[in-house]
């Protein structure tokens, strides 16, 4: 079994998890979801936290152990917490705003793109250049994140475009004569 596998998950005490022979249910403050599990894995309930465990012992049933862990480990930190990505628009002209569970952007194309949010994830400017985006199911916050950021990715020149806060831009230095 993988070493993160074998590692607990602990479960707080305002989250309820229901297990069920191939779903896992996680339900918190901020939502309930829920995940399919393979026919290699068994998820255990022991006090107030989770175990992975292997059905056979085959390489595939190995990695999906650590893969599952930390799966369930995101469901239990999403219904607390939540997760959120935080996108900057880096350009002269390029705005970010939101209107409901749609996300109006100017990125210089001659028409504004308009990106409708999916269900559960919510969309925030705080000032025009900022976007936040947050939800409680981590793959569909990064990937939301990821659509934003393919309508105009950052050049590496004068590094315009969308990019995630964190991110760094190496520039390209411009050709000399």
């Amino acid at each position: 079994m993988s070493r993160v596998g074998k590692n607990p998950i602990p479960v707080p005490a305002n989250v309820e998890v229901t297990l069920s022979d191939s779903e896992v249910a996680v339900k918190g403050p901020l939502g309930t979801l829920r995940r399919d599990i393979g026919s290699d894995i068994a998820v255990e309930r022991e006090g107030d936290s989770l175990l992975i465990k292997v059905s056979n012992d085959t390489k595939h049933a190995n990695a999906m152990s650590g893969t599952m862990r930390a799966l369930l480990a995101n469901m239990v930190k999403g219904v607390t917490s939540g997760f959120e990505k935080k996108l900057t628009l880096v350009g002269v002209g390029y705005r970010a705003q939101a209107a409901g569970d749609v996300l109006n952007l100017t990125l210089g194309f001659s028409h504004p793109v308009a990106h409708k949010m999916p269900e559960g994830i919510k969309v925030e400017t705080p000032t025009q250049t900022e976007v936040i985006i947050k939800g409680i199911d981590k793959q569909q916050v990064g990937q939301v994140a990821a659509e934003v950021r393919a309508y105009r990715i950052p050049e590496p020149y004068k590094g315009k475009g969308v990019r995630y806060a964190d991110e760094v831009i190496v520039m390209k230095e411009t050709k000399k004569k």
